[in-house]
């Protein structure tokens, strides 16, 4: 039975949900506060479920021995050392559309009490003043909000926009046009948002690209006595260009969730009279809080009990209903990366993975990061199938995926080239009614041969007398063999054997059957 670590507070139905899934479960809602504690008990699981408080370091991790899944209750996972965890083979996950339908509600009241000023005149009057006139607002109807970052969050406030009569428009360069007129909106380029927009309404993540958006150029382009509301990220508005547009009244107001630094005890923006400022409430509704939690127990459950990968920030997503079709072309990714892995001996520089027939139809991701995983691991101890895609793409090795229609006699099929500065080498393989991955093709030899976890491969000249002499000489060195596999490209050309062993095979013994006549490699493959 898998074992998870609640480590920060979690509701308890969550809890609940991690023993309905048959899963043992340590609820210790204090214990990320007490980071010796941790370090001390962390080895014990296979997961950890965590909101905010808890910080999973590289320390952290590296105490983790048996650690598998790490699941944060909500978007943000500043607090997982993302990397370190993906070297270690650990799924991080997180929950990002738990709170959706809140940080989008907030965004539509941050408008509508920018556009009323409503937190400036409950001021005034719990002061004893009555300024009606002090307080003209605007409406909202037939107003146009341009939304920068249409995903998910945008798209609902998009959505409550249109039922308060908004004309919508937005800018995302991921957003199809298909898309766009599914959710009702306008896609446009974001010079033309900053000129016809109202009000402008930030729900981008913030990355180097969009890393101040809202710039002082971009300010400049708007129209003046533009309302912007940020609700996503800070970091996405340059504060001071931001400020001085308040101040001239080039922009009218600003409602803002979040800072470039929080906690925000301090800002340049909070002494402005059209600003309204929130600490970071985004996700803070009661609704919110349940729903990730439980999200986050049902994810982490999926994972340890089937397989399931649901919103991994650091490996592709595999569906309840994938995880049962998947896991035997997964293997067999595996093991023809492990095969071609450990018959490369120079420095790979391309690998060059073909789906054909019905597994090209599936998701390939995970199968990629396999086959990746058996090529490097030979090389590399410490890759996994997490870590392996990027380890590929760190040291230069070019990956190409291909995929077709059935075009031989197999419905599904593999086949892996790994290119080197000398040669490339290819291996194929399918996955028969009975689940097991065969290879049926090396280095362009057509053969078929069940993978068992020691095995002798030799190539020689295909002449009479070789097995006979192969099988002798096993004999006589104490291996006994299982199955006896062979191919061979013509009559007298080059021949494969692929030979199921018991035990193992020293360098002794396989100088021993280098020296066989007409064999030209002898190799120990270990599955």
């Amino acid at each position: 039975m898998p074992k998870v670590l609640v480590s920060d507070k979690l509701s308890p139905t969550a809890v609940q949900i991690f023993k309905d899934n048959g899963v043992e479960v340590d609820y210790l809602p204090d214990l990320g506060k007490d980071k010796e504690k941790l370090l001390e008990v962390i080895g014990q699981y296979d997961g950890l479920a965590i909101r905010s408080a808890t910080k999973v370091t590289e320390k952290v991790l590296a105490a983790a021995t048996n650690l598998k899944v790490i699941g944060r209750a909500g978007i943000g996972v500043d607090n997982v050392d993302i990397p370190a965890a993906t070297k270690k083979g650990i799924i991080v996950m997180n929950t990002p559309f738990g709170n959706s339908i809140t940080t989008a509600e907030h965004a539509i009241s941050m408008m509508l009490s920018l556009a009323r000023q409503i937190p400036e005149a409950d001021a005034s009057t719990r002061a004893g003043k009555w300024e009606k006139n002090r307080f003209m607002g605007v409406e909202v109807t037939s107003k146009v909000l341009g939304i920068v970052g249409c995903g998910n969050i945008g798209a609902i406030v998009a959505d409550r926009a249109q039922g308060l009569r908004m004309k919508v428009i937005a800018f995302d360069p991921f957003l199809t046009p298909e898309r766009a007129l599914e959710i009702g909106v306008e896609k446009v380029e974001l010079d033309d948002l900053l000129a016809r927009a109202d009000f402008i309404t930030l729900h981008t993540p913030l990355t180097e690209q969009t890393r101040n958006v809202i710039s002082a150029e971009a300010i400049a382009k708007a129209k003046k006595g533009v309302r912007i509301i940020n609700c996503a990220r800070g970091g996405l508005i340059d504060e001071a260009a931001l400020g001085e547009a308040l101040k001239s009244g080039q922009v009218a107001g600003a409602a803002l969730d979040v800072f470039l630094e929080e906690p925000a005890s301090a800002n340049l923006l909070f002494d402005l009279p059209n600003v309204i400022a929130t600490p970071h409430l985004g996700a803070s509704t009661s609704e919110a809080q349940e729903n990730v939690a439980l999200q986050v127990a049902e994810q982490i459950s999926a994972y340890l009990m089937s397989g399931e990968i649901t919103n991994a920030l650091n490996f592709p997503s595999i569906s309840a209903e994938e995880a049962p079709r998947l896991t035997p072309f997964i293997k067999l990714a595996e093991v023809l990366g492990s095969f071609a892995g450990q018959m490369t001996e120079t420095s790979i520089q391309t690998i060059k993975i073909e789906f054909e027939g019905n597994v090209a139809a599936m998701n390939t991701k995970p199968m990629v990061a396999a086959a990746l995983h058996g090529v490097l691991k030979p090389l590399l101890e410490e890759v996994n199938m997490v870590s392996a895609p990027q380890v590929a793409k760190d040291r230069g090795v070019g990956v190409e995926v291909v995929t077709r229609e059935q075009q031989g006699a197999y419905e599904n099929y593999i086949r892996l080239t790994i290119g080197t500065e000398r040669q490339e080498r290819a291996i194929a393989g399918t996955v028969f009614a009975s689940g097991k991955p065969r290879v049926i093709q090396v280095k362009n030899i057509n053969m078929e041969a069940e993978l068992t976890p020691s095995m002798l491969y030799v190539t020689n000249e295909d002449k009479p007398g070789h097995i006979g002499r192969l099988g002798t000489l096993l004999g006589t060195l104490g291996i006994n063999i299982a199955n006896f596999n062979l191919g061979r490209a013509e009559v007298g050309s080059d021949a494969i054997a692929l030979v199921s062993i018991d035990g193992t095979l020293n360098e002794k013994q396989l100088a021993e059957i280098t020296a066989l006549p007409g064999v030209k490699q002898a190799k120990a493959l270990k599955f």
